[in-house]
This record gives structure tokens, sequence and C-alpha cells, in this order.
């Protein structure tokens, strides 16, 4: 391990260097790769930095307590040492983690998609408390969120949203939401009082950039149409929103928000492209057999994840095996615990893996 950090520390030294060279500083593109890569090396650097600091004053110790013949001090010594043992088990733990190699998307923007499920008006309800809960989350994590499309259900809530979400390691952490959640309650419109079991899908995807995907735009079919609001009333006079349709996939994109048709084109030009890179890399991972089939699932939409239970108010993961009894806090976006817990159990199974 220690080869591989001296690595890191010489690599990190030398992006440093690059940063302040003139010519980087004139190209952004470089520099802000260099810079992202700094960034994510400083981390470990600055953890290794802790833990041979650790290792100095565990070796001064051990000398202090072969040399000193005081029994006061030597007791001071062993204290001490016992406790720099355990600081330094505890950086090795960390540095492990910190090794672990990342996903290369998990600094990337996000798509997120939210679909309503089986369960009629009451899914789509739920398709809308679930982009409320993403919406909240993001507000803490200082993201930006932007609709570009959506389905408004009947009785409230989003037959289907679409938005982007901006920000640092926003697919690294949303990515773990993908698949099938699914609520029990008793909806607004059940007379009985009987508790119905609904749900709705998440699907998330990391946001490409124009240079990682091509496209042939001679597969891409664009209609223009007027964006409608609520209710499906025209909010403008003017063919703004944008559909592309890309023949070899059959997959359909559009994207309303922006009164521009150009900028409208261009946000569903780039979910078009996530959406094909995700496609792609499903088969590479099925190819390589490198998408596990772990307790963290492969973050297929079939996937059941979740379960909001509101009689009970408990919101279980089902593939961490657990609960917690704050439903109200986790739908006005609490559930950066949950992420953190399929994070840390992930990378237990790369570890084990030996990724």
């Amino acid at each position: 391990m220690t080869d591989r950090l001296e690595e890191i520390k010489g690599r990190f030294e030398e992006v440093g260097q690059l940063l302040v060279q003139p010519e980087t500083m004139a190209d952004m593109k470089v520099y802000s790769k260099l810079n992202k890569e700094y960034k994510d090396l400083q981390k470990i650097v600055v953890k290794y930095d802790d833990y041979r600091n650790v290792l100095a004053n565990i070796e001064s110790s051990r000398e202090l307590l072969n040399t000193e013949k005081d029994p006061e001090f030597k007791e001071l010594a062993k204290t001490e040492l016992d406790e720099l043992s355990l600081k330094k088990e505890q950086l090795e733990e960390e540095l492990k983690q910190l090794l672990i190699p990342k996903d290369p998307n998990d600094g990337k923007n996000a798509i997120l998609e939210i679909r309503a499920g089986a369960g009629g008006d009451e899914a789509a309800i739920f398709a809308g408390d679930l982009f409320r809960m993403y919406q909240r989350f993001a507000e803490k994590q200082g993201w930006r969120m932007a609709v570009s499309d959506l389905t408004e259900g009947t009785a409230g809530g989003y037959n289907k949203i679409v938005s982007t979400v901006s920000g640092e390691d926003v697919y690294g952490l949303l990515k773990f939401e993908s698949g099938v959640h699914r609520v029990q309650r008793v909806p607004a419109t059940e007379t009985q009082g009987r508790v119905h079991t609904s749900a709705a899908s998440v699907a998330v995807l990391p946001e490409m950039d124009d240079v990682e995907v091509e496209i042939d735009m001679n597969d891409v079919r664009k209609d223009t149409y007027c964006s409608s609001g609520p209710g499906g009333q025209s909010v403008n006079t003017t063919y703004s929103a944008v559909r592309l349709t890309h023949a070899p996939t059959g997959i359909v994109v559009q994207c309303q928000d922006q009164k521009s048709q150009i900028k409208n084109f261009e946000k569903a030009l780039r979910e078009l492209k996530s959406r094909i890179y995700n496609i792609e890399l499903q088969k590479h991972n099925e190819e390589v057999g490198a998408q596990r089939r772990s307790m963290v699932g492969s973050g297929d939409r079939s996937d059941k994840i979740r379960t909001y239970n509101y009689p009970q108010g408990r919101v279980t993961d089902h593939r961490i095996a657990y609960s917690v009894h704050n439903l109200p806090a986790i739908m006005d976006g609490d559930v950066g615990d949950f992420i953190e817990k399929l994070r840390i159990a992930d990378n237990a199974e790369k570890m084990k893996e030996g990724h």
C-alpha cells in the first residue's frame, strides 16, 4: 500500500507543478481536468501525511518505552503508543477506502428520471413525493435541479418527470437511488381506509459531455412543438420545445423548460447522449462481468430497492436490510444516511473482490 501511496504523492506534486505552468492556465479544459485531479489526489495525500506522522510518533514512543527508566514516563509512553496504534489502524482503513478505484462518472452531473409504476393515480402522487424528496436533498447538498420534461398525473404528482442535477459528485451519490421505490399507505382516494402498495421507478444516469459520446446526427430525428404547462395548455406560441428520436436505439427524449429552441435542443442532446452511453455501459458491463450482482444492486429500474411504509413511519432499504422509523424526515430529503451506508457496502464488496 505504501508504494502506491508514494506514487500518488509523486503524481500530486507533479500535477501541482503543471497547474502553475502558463500553457496549462491558457487552456481551460486542460486546467479544469488537472485541477480536479489535484483535488482528488489531495484528499489521499493529506491522509497519507497524517499516517506517516502517526508512524513516526509510534517509532518515537517505542524508543522512549525501551530507553526510559522512570516508571511514570514509561506508563505515559505506553498509553500514547496504544492510542497511536488505534489511530494507525483507523488511518489504514481510511486509506484503503480512498485507494478503491473511483467510478470515473462519480464526479459528473446526473439526469434523474422518475416514473410512476403500478398503482394508478397513487403511483403518480408517490412519484411527485419522491421528486420533492430529491429536491430537498439537492438543496441540502448545494446542488441545482432543472426540470427538462414532465407529464403530470391526473390526480397530482407526475407520470414522468426528468431533471438535470448539477453540482459536486452528483452522480456518485445519486447512482444508488436507481431502482423501484415502493410505497405502502392509504391513498387520499381510498374510502375504506385500506393500505395500498404502489411503486415508482427511479433512473439516475451520468450526464455526458459532447466529447465523450459521438452520435451520427443523421440517425436523429428532431421535432419541435409548443411547450405545455399544467393541464396541457400551451405556455407559449413558439415551437421552442424539442423532441429527439434516435433511430438505431429507439430512444426518445424531449425538453421544453427553456424559451429558446436552441437551449432545449442542447439539453435534449445531452440527455440523449447520456441514455445512449448508459446502454453501451450496461452492454460492456455484462460482457466483462464488471456489473456486480451485488447487494447494492445493478441500478436496474426493475430492482425493488426501498419501501416507504407510512402506517409504521418506516423506510427500509432491501439491499442492505436497513430500516429507519423517521419517514417524514426522509421524505423531506434526509436520505444521506441511506446513501452513505450503500456507498460503504459497495466499497466493502469492491475490497473483497480486490478491485
